[in-house]
Formats: structure tokens, sequence, C-alpha cells
């Protein structure tokens, strides 16, 4: 049911092997923090976020399809989003949950119907 939150949409102009750590991401409301880490894995392609002082310095798991275009010349990254939908998430911590196929599929879902206002992006 979530499997398609985790790759790019075509229209997000993502080159598979395009470093984006450094990338700010831009939320439609604003900046949430800049890329720390990502994967292009088909099927399995994501950002984590370090937000900073934004949300006291957390980390967030966004699934690609959050991505609607990556301008490379600005580098930056806009999601599909607002700030509070995306603080809103389940909290992501890297040692338990990068790996944790349940928090996938929780995040997943959120992503999908969840915290996107029932939507499926």
């Amino acid at each position: 049911m979530t499997e398609h939150v985790w790759s790019y949409r075509s229209t997000a102009g993502h080159l598979t092997g395009t470093d984006l750590i450094g990338y700010t991401v831009e939320a439609t409301d604003g900046s949430i923090g800049k890329v720390d880490k990502h994967s292009d894995e088909a099927g399995d392609s994501y950002l984590v976020v370090d937000t900073g002082i934004w949300i006291f310095g957390k980390e967030v798991l966004l699934p690609a399809s959050t991505v609607i275009i990556v301008d490379a010349n600005r580098e930056k990254v806009y999601v599909d989003g607002t700030k509070e939908q995306i603080k809103n998430a389940p909290e992501f911590h890297r040692e338990k949950h990068l790996d944790d196929v349940g928090y996938r599929e929780e995040i997943g879902t959120y992503y999908s119907i969840g915290g996107f206002g029932g939507r499926i992006i």
C-alpha cells in the first residue's frame, strides 16, 4: 500500500547518483533544514533531514515521493508538505529506525495518507 512513497516522482528532476547532502530542504511554507543523508535505492529512496534548531536539532525521514523538485543550481530540495505536517510525522531516530521495516511502514502510511490530509502523494 505504501511502497510508492519510497520512489521519486518522475517530475522531481532527481537524477540517481546526485549527492544531495547539504542541500536545503524547503517545505511549502519555508525551510525545514538540510539533507544529512539520502538513498537512491529503487523502491527505498528517502531523505534524512537535519532540522537544526527548527525542531530542536532532530532529524526527520522524508520518503522520496514527498520531493516536488530538486533544484541542483540552488542546492535546494522542495517537498510537498508544510512544516507542521513534517514536524508531526512519527519521530525518527537514525540508530533505531533507519533499517526498521515497521517504522518504514508507519512513516509510509503517514506520508501517503495520514499526514497529508488524506491525499496520496
